[in-house]
């Protein structure tokens, strides 16, 4: 099978979509199937080249609206690709655009994976509305099939409640061999990851800010490290001075994919306290700490909170509420008996339901089924 992907960016970017068509990808490569992406050439790479099996057409941008690359030679590339299928992705107009209106034209399938719907501030949110009104529609009703990686997203999106019938929940995973235990835990380490941008103030870090002045009066030496750069870093940076947290944060910016599963370890506990359930498609993060054996707190609006609770492997809190989640960091750093059981708990879950294998063996079957409808 030739499976084209088209997400707006790929590896080495890192970021929620990337490293999910990243890790999708490379597993349908290992069942034996082609897998090409096109995509921006950002960071800039080889125009064209290979990673994992998986063929690489990186193209030139001339900016950016919102947080998707525009490429000019998208439509070009997208006319001379020969695929049984295309993949594309929301929330990123352009590329998914364009991949619906080849795959009406070539009579390709395609698939949407519906990560989380479109939305901005100011002017970004006009054009946001604007695009939901009119060109989502568009993708949405060419789609064979649209994944979703949490079924409550049904609930969350209204963009998504005509479409129920073209609906597969198929959940995003975690690569077990690369996040796993490798260090001994730090006392009293709260590990937060994320871009730390406009797009991705809904991962809720003022709100874990605002919780360690709680926590801090109890655990004094109470220490948060901050992973991820961006433009809004000297913001948070001020927060932290500000409040007189200066002593128990630290801001460790871009970390390695080498060292990720470290930081991860080294934790008692990793908090994802997400405040928008519009944004937030899944937290790939939250899978990649339990595998590390690490207790996850998160909001209900993460898309593996429901287990996560379910097997005990971490709390779920309300979202915007500092003195709920404080009070959840507290007990976790004070029990060391329930923070080791939490870590165990949590990487038989990751075993057991989340592994890219199992993701991408559930894609190609619906690929396959896809396909044998349009034959």
């Amino acid at each position: 099978m030739k499976i084209l992907q088209t997400p707006v960016r790929f590896y080495p970017f890192t970021g929620g979509v990337e490293n999910y068509v990243y890790y999708l990808s490379r597993e349908l490569v290992k069942a034996g199937n082609g897998v090409e992406v096109i995509c921006a050439n950002e960071p800039p790479s080889l125009d064209e080249d290979t990673v994992d099996g998986i063929k690489v057409k990186r193209l030139s941008y001339t900016g950016k609206i919102a947080n998707t690359n525009i490429t000019p030679h998208l439509p070009l590339s997208l006319s001379r690709i020969d695929c049984d299928l295309i993949h594309t992705h929301i929330p990123t107009p352009w590329s998914a655009d364009w991949s619906a209106f080849y795959s009406k034209i070539k009579k390709k399938p395609l698939i949407v994976t519906y990560h989380n719907d479109i939305i901005g501030r100011g002017l970004a949110n006009s054009i946001a509305q604007v695009y939901n009104a009119t060109a989502l529609k568009i993708v949405l009703r060419q789609a064979e099939k649209i994944v979703i990686t949490q079924a409550g997203y049904l609930q969350s999106s209204s963009h998504l409640k005509n479409y129920e019938d073209k609906l597969e929940v198929i959940p995003t995973g975690v690569d077990l061999d690369k996040f796993g235990p490798e260090a001994q835990k730090e006392e009293n380490t709260i590990f937060f990851l994320s871009l730390l941008d406009e797009f991705h103030k809904y991962k809720g870090l003022e709100y874990l800010l605002k919780a360690i002045l709680i926590v801090k009066k109890e655990i004094p030496g109470v220490k948060l490290i901050i992973g991820g750069k961006g433009v809004l870093l000297n913001f948070y940076q001020d927060l932290v001075y500000s409040w007189g947290l200066e002593a128990n944060v630290d801001f460790a910016g871009f970390i390695p994919d080498k060292k990720i599963a470290e930081y991860y370890s080294k934790a008692n506990v990793f908090v994802l306290p997400s405040i928008s359930s519009l944004q937030e498609g899944f937290g790939i993060v939250a899978l990649e700490a339990l595998a590390c054996q690490t207790p996850v707190i998160t909001t209900k609006i993460v898309g593996v909170a429901a287990d996560l609770e379910k097997v005990q492997a971490g709390m779920v809190v309300p979202s915007k509420d500092p003195q709920k989640l404080a009070a959840g960091i507290i007990q976790i750093l004070q029990d060391g008996k329930l923070q080791k059981g939490m870590g165990t708990r949590g990487r038989k879950l990751v075993e057991e339901k989340y592994t890219w294998q199992s993701v991408a063996l559930k894609m190609e079957k619906l690929y396959n089924t896809i396909i044998s409808n349009k034959t």
